[in-house]
């Protein structure tokens, strides 16, 4: 998991002519743009990287499994995040693994 103070910090060494002050600036002023954005709607992509856009949560019957309570979750939208095909593929060759050496049962038993 990267925070992120971390997340600034690491663009700071790549980064060594912009100060951490204005890195924080740029971090916050993304965050904040795709945030107003979803708030409004709207779908934010970045090409190379992914979209993200809302996914609308009908209420649904649930329980609360301490009381036995039933209840109704309201309805609510929540975040979706798609990645791009360069992302996905980038990080699939990252890996050390195959995907497709990884058989079901393995699969299966760490999930």
């Amino acid at each position: 998991m990267l925070i992120k103070s971390q997340l600034i910090g690491e663009l700071n060494k790549h980064f060594p002519r912009l100060s951490e002050k204005d890195i924080a600036l740029a971090v916050n002023g993304l965050i904040e743009y795709i945030s107003e954005q979803l708030s409004l709607g709207r779908r934010v992509e970045v090409r190379g990287f992914g979209s993200f856009n809302l996914h609308f949560r009908r209420p649904r019957r649930a329980h609360n499994p301490k009381t036995g309570e039933k209840l109704m979750t309201p309805p609510k939208y929540a975040v979706h995040f798609r990645p791009g095909k360069e992302l996905r593929e980038r990080v699939n060759d990252s890996r050390h693994i195959p995907v497709e050496a990884i058989s079901e049962r393995e699969w299966e038993e760490e999930n």
